[in-house]
């Protein structure tokens, strides 16, 4: 399946005149089986594509939440074979959601291009973001993607000029996650009216579906994205979720599925 499972779903959703609901959370948080019941109950809740955070000790992209997510994956003692375990689980319930890695090159570089995307077709993984390998420098990763049909996805940027966006939007797949901010993750709010001209640009450099995070975190903010973009992307909103419920894990998974299905009705509807 892999980058198909991607483009059968943004197909499918396409001809429904919807945009995707894409959630993020970070695997690890609070514990590795606590985000597997969340894994599993996504796609229920209305998530259409899930991104599962692999965690990193110098998260550069990412804001005070997801940061302090990564530490309590980490001192957990989370590694990344438990992240491909994750997903080898989750698909012995869900054959058809696709499941976006999402992480930093460190990881990468130490398992080697070939062995990671390997690793990520077995455990049944469909794509990969990378938040600091530049463009020009990733051909090696593209290529062992490649061979085994994964999605290595790009991020546009609100400061990514035609010249670098012709270079983003080549070998990419699946579609193109638009940072609709300057700055980390979860701080600001996105202004779909301020975007929208920036998400057809990409859209058209592309030829893909345009993906829009970094700063949604209600169902108002999600459903303003939803009418411009192909997909919503939330990730802070939820693993806040988490950490609200700390110490009690017991309720962060309910409430996190909570906090998806209200978010998913918002974009599903906002059309």
């Amino acid at each position: 399946m892999t980058v198909s499972r991607i483009d059968v779903k943004f197909a499918a959703l396409k001809a429904q005149n919807k945009a995707a609901f894409i959630a993020y959370v970070m695997g690890g948080d609070p514990d590795l089986d606590t985000t597997l019941d969340i894994l599993k109950g996504l796609p229920a809740a209305g998530a259409d594509l899930i991104e599962l955070g692999f965690p990193f000790s110098d998260p550069m992209a990412e804001g005070p939440t997801i940061q302090r997510a990564a530490e309590r994956s980490l001192k957990n003692g989370t590694k990344i074979k438990d992240i491909f375990e994750l997903v080898r689980r989750f698909r012995l319930y869900d054959q058809v959601t696709p499941i976006i890695l999402m992480g930093y090159m460190n990881p990468v570089e130490y398992l080697g291009y070939d062995v990671w995307a390997q690793r990520m077709a077995d455990a049944g993984a469909d794509g990969l973001i990378v938040v600091d390998c530049p463009p020009e420098e990733a051909d090696g990763l593209t290529d062992a993607l490649d061979e085994q049909n994964l999605a290595l996805i790009r991020l546009a940027t609100p400061t990514t000029d035609e010249s670098r966006l012709k270079t983003l939007v080549r070998r990419t797949k699946g579609f193109i996650y638009y940072v609709s901010v300057t700055g980390v993750t979860g701080v600001k709010e996105a202004d779909a009216d301020a975007i929208a001209g920036e998400v057809e640009r990409v859209r058209t450099a592309s030829g893909l579906p345009v993906a829009v995070g970094f700063g949604i975190r209600s169902a108002e903010r999600a459903a303003q994205v939803a009418r411009i973009a192909d997909a919503a992307v939330v990730g802070s909103a939820l693993v806040d979720e988490i950490k609200n419920s700390l110490p009690e894990n017991s309720v962060a998974c309910s409430k996190v599925l909570e906090k998806a299905a209200n978010l998913a009705h918002a974009v599903h509807s906002a059309r």
